[in-house]
C-alpha cells in the first residue's frame, strides 16, 4: 500500500489546484487569454505553476518506488514531507517580485535537496534490498 504516497499527492494536488485558480484569476482579472500579456504578476504565477508541474512528479515518483520497495515509513515521511514544504516556500517565494527572491530560493534548495536525496535513497535502498 502506498499510504505516504497517497497522502504526500493529495496535499500536493491541493496546491497544485490552488496555484492553477491564482492563474485563473490573474487572467480574467487582466483580460489575457494565453500568457502572461505582458503582466508581472501573472507571469509570476504562471512559473510558480509551471515549476511546481516540472519538480513534483519526479518527487512523487521516487517516493511511490521507495515506499513500493518497502523502506520504513519515516523514510519515506521525511522526504515526503521536506517536498511539500519545499513547494509551498517556493510558490509563496515566486510571486514577491524581484528583487527579493530569497523564499524562492529557499523552496528551490528544499525541492532539488529532496530529489537528490530520495534519488540517493532508492539507490540505496534497492542495493540494501538486492544484497541483504
Amino acid at each position: 500500500m502506498l499510504i505516504v504516497t497517497s497522502f504526500t499527492a493529495s496535499i500536493l494536488t491541493i496546491i497544485f489546484v490552488k496555484l492553477s485558480f491564482a492563474v485563473i484569476g490573474l487572467r480574467r482579472k487582466n483580460k489575457v487569454a494565453l500568457g502572461s500579456g505582458g503582466q508581472e504578476e501573472l507571469e509570476r504565477a504562471i512559473r510558480a505553476h509551471g515549476n511546481f508541474a516540472e519538480y513534483v512528479p519526479f518527487g512523487l515518483f521516487l517516493i511511490a518506488c521507495l515506499e513500493l520497495n518497502g523502506a520504513p515509513w519515516w523514510l519515506v515521511t521525511i522526504p515526503a514531507f521536506t517536498l511539500i514544504i519545499g513547494r509551498l516556500i517556493h510558490a509563496k517565494g515566486i510571486n514577491v517580485p524581484a528583487p527579493d527572491f530569497s523564499k524562492r530560493v529557499l523552496g528551490m534548495k528544499f525541492t532539488f535537496y529532496t530529489l537528490i536525496s530520495l534519488a540517493l535513497l532508492n539507490i540505496g535502498w534497492s542495493a540494501f534490498k538486492l544484497f541483504f
